[in-house]
């Protein structure tokens, strides 16, 4: 067992921790962190792999802002956990069906006999020139590109619903209706009123 393996097996077991204890705290403050804690050694194992691009991307974009914002969210939100627990033991069964699911998939997965270091062996090690960012776009516009526009789809259709979802007319807030202020006439804006003339004593 060389260096690399050795720091292989200590990031997977942090990780493996972490992503556990995700879902096993109560305090949900914790549980944000544990998830930074999660993607930051994901970011270590995908470097071990040489794939640079996609460990920066995890940490610029995970970690330094969607993380950051779902931590911020979490902490100013009063969240009742009295009222999150009421309905754990009503939903367990299907949790812990759909668990023991994901364990049985995964189980054949890392059992099978396409899973393995000979199967499945550490990348060669590439030239000084060697763009990771070059051949990663190279096979997301080539051989992927149909997956990659139907996610890009699907997130946006995730963004409509969510701005849907959270969208909430107050009667106390003045907006303006851009339908109705181009339907206006002048004849809506303006009223000119006759009146008497008056001489000034």
């Amino acid at each position: 067992m060389n260096f690399q393996d050795i720091i292989f097996y200590i990031f997977s077991a942090i990780l493996v921790t972490s992503a556990l204890g995700v879902i096993t705290v109560r305090n949900p403050v914790y549980s944000a962190l544990l998830l930074v804690l999660a993607f930051v050694t994901c970011a270590g194992l995908w470097l071990l792999l040489e794939a640079e691009f996609l460990a920066i991307t995890l940490v610029l974009v995970y970690v330094g802002a969607v993380m950051v914002l779902f931590l911020f969210v979490v902490m100013m939100l009063d969240i009742n956990l009295d009222q999150l627990r009421e309905g754990f033991w009503k939903w367990f069964p299907f949790g812990a069906l759909v668990a023991l699911i994901m364990v049985g998939e995964m189980t054949m997965v890392l059992m099978g006999k396409y899973f393995g270091l000979e199967e499945m062996p550490a990348p060669s090690a590439q030239d000084a020139d060697y763009s990771n960012t070059r051949a990663l776009g190279r096979l997301i516009y080539t051989e992927y590109v149909y997956a990659f526009e139907l996610a890009a789809v699907l997130l946006l259709v995730a963004m409509v619903a969510a701005i849907a979802l959270t969208l909430r007319h107050r009667e106390d807030k003045r907006s303006t209706n851009s339908s109705k202020q181009v339907q206006v006439k002048k004849e809506d804006r303006l009223r000119i009123v006759a009146m008497p003339s008056e001489k000034k004593e």
